[in-house]
């Protein structure tokens, strides 16, 4: 007969201890432990375990040259963007976790996909936890094509959940949400650690041994990282983050993880009235159609295999702290307290008074090295209270020496600046040349020389300014 006994499961990383424990030894988390009941097998039990299906449970490995890749199986979802991040489209037996805020829009674009997925003549089926199938009718009228091709299952009990997926068998699974499932063989609540894990491996098995495609919506923490044990995102093939702010229009979707295709990948998306539409020109999105303003820079980004435009913006006020603040919305913090340093040290800005805040215009957010010079031109024109040259994209990485380093894909950053209407790109005097149009690329090697190209010596409209970059170039 088995055995219960309880355990202590850290909510965080998945570690297991006999006894509670405040401080986590593996991830560092405080007062994430919680108590566990669990099953033990007795010894009768595990050798009857080990010997159930004789022969005929033999594992056999295969060769290489023996497996069929599933590549050529890919199905599209009916969403460019989303078949962009995925790798060219969904594979079967997959198992993908989409992670996003509340309200930013997950059910609502795997709605949509199941309705393409369902409109192309593939099995669809949607097990909501949350919903109730009248609510999830609802809103596929409004922004849905065929709704009524979509299978639902408002179910939360785990094992009915699978037999169904398992007896139906159809192309595409989508569990909303996998926090809401709960199994009988645990006596914690659902969303704790072991009914995630639970949930999470059946599908794994599931999803392998009959060739569905299942997408897990998980919640996320107040931090944005996704909730439940750290082990569900190693189970998983794929992790897709749903970002952005719910209070504008725009969407982005990223992998944070993808065993079938690239994660530098970038979906855009905006939210209308029938639901989430694909954006296929992303710089007129993040772009102002006003005149080159105070403390705003054009940055020329590549995510993956797509380019566009997007506007940099920075304020700089004089501090009442003894402690400046560094305020970023869209950028990495640290980057840019780096930034300001090489700001002052080499281009002798001001700035150890003053108050920096940073805002990626659009909600989109940067991680790439080469939106430094952007970031480093929207703060000097902030500073000096005058705007950069019109017509001006920029792109570049600084180093600590104040140097200017070679970008990756330049010659397509300048294409796109040059295709959406700038009529000079200032870049790293390495990548001057590599542009199709080279009298568009101005090269600079160091970041006084970037300032004096993008200002052009524009003299400062403060009266007072005796340190202006004018004085340091």
């Amino acid at each position: 007969m088995a055995r219960g006994k309880s355990v202590f499961t850290c909510s965080q990383c998945g570690r297991r201890e006999a006894k509670w424990l405040g401080h986590c030894p593996d991830c560092g988390a405080w007062d994430s432990f919680v108590e566990e009941k669990v099953t033990e097998l007795t010894p009768r039990m595990r050798g009857r375990s080990k010997a159930q299906g004789g022969d005929g449970g033999a594992v056999t490995p295969l060769r290489l040259a023996d497996v069929v890749s599933s590549a050529s199986e890919r199905f599209s979802s009916g969403i460019a963007e989303l078949d962009l991040v995925l790798g060219g489209g969904i594979v079967p037996g997959s198992l993908v976790l989409v992670g996003g805020e509340p309200g930013i829009g997950k059910s609502t674009l795997l709605l949509q996909v199941l309705d393409k997925v369902a409109a192309d003549g593939c099995a669809a089926l949607l097990v909501c936890g949350e919903e109730s199938a009248a609510q999830v009718k609802m809103r596929a009228d409004r922004i849905c094509a065929t709704p009524g091709d979509i299978t639902v299952l408002a179910e939360t009990r785990l094992e009915p959940v699978v037999e169904a997926v398992a007896a139906a068998r159809p192309a595409l699974v989508v569990i909303d949400s996998v926090q809401t499932l709960y199994s009988d063989a645990f006596t914690s609540a659902p969303g704790s650690v072991s009914q995630v894990r639970e949930a999470a491996g059946a599908f794994l098995r599931m999803a392998k041994e009959t060739g569905t495609a299942v997408v897990l919506v998980g919640h996320v923490t107040k931090e944005g990282a996704i909730a439940g044990p750290r082990v569900l995102e190693h189970m998983v093939d794929t992790v897709l983050q749903f970002e952005g702010d719910r209070h504008r229009f725009f969407r982005t979707l990223r992998a944070a993880k993808n065993r079938f295709g690239s994660t530098d990948e970038l979906g855009i998306f905006e939210m209308t009235e029938a639901g989430l539409a694909g954006v296929a020109d992303p710089s007129r999105l993040f772009l102002s159609e006003s005149e080159p303003a105070v403390g705003a820079a054009v940055h020329v980004a590549v995510e993956g295999t797509r380019c566009f435009l997007v506007e940099v913006q920075a304020l700089v006020s004089h501090s009442e702290l003894a402690m400046p603040r560094r305020v970023t919305t869209g950028f990495d913090r640290n980057r840019l307290a780096m930034i300001i340093a090489v700001l002052a040290r080499h281009a002798r800005l001001p700035l150890s008074t003053s108050d920096v805040f940073v805002n990626i215009a659009g909600g989109i957010r940067i991680d790439e090295p080469a939106a430094d010079l952007a970031v480093a031109l929207a703060i000097a024109s902030a500073e000096r209270d005058a705007p950069l040259q019109p017509q001006v994209a920029v792109f570049g990485e600084i180093s600590l020496t104040g140097e200017l380093r070679s970008c990756s894909q330049s010659e397509r950053r300048a294409g796109e600046a040059t295709r959406a209407g700038f009529a000079h790109v200032v870049a790293p005097a390495s990548d001057a040349g590599r542009g199709k149009d080279g009298r568009h690329v101005n090269g600079a090697s160091d970041l006084r020389g970037a300032l004096a190209i993008a200002f052009d010596h524009v003299p400062s409209r403060r009266t007072n300014d005796s340190t202006s970059v004018d004085k340091g170039v």
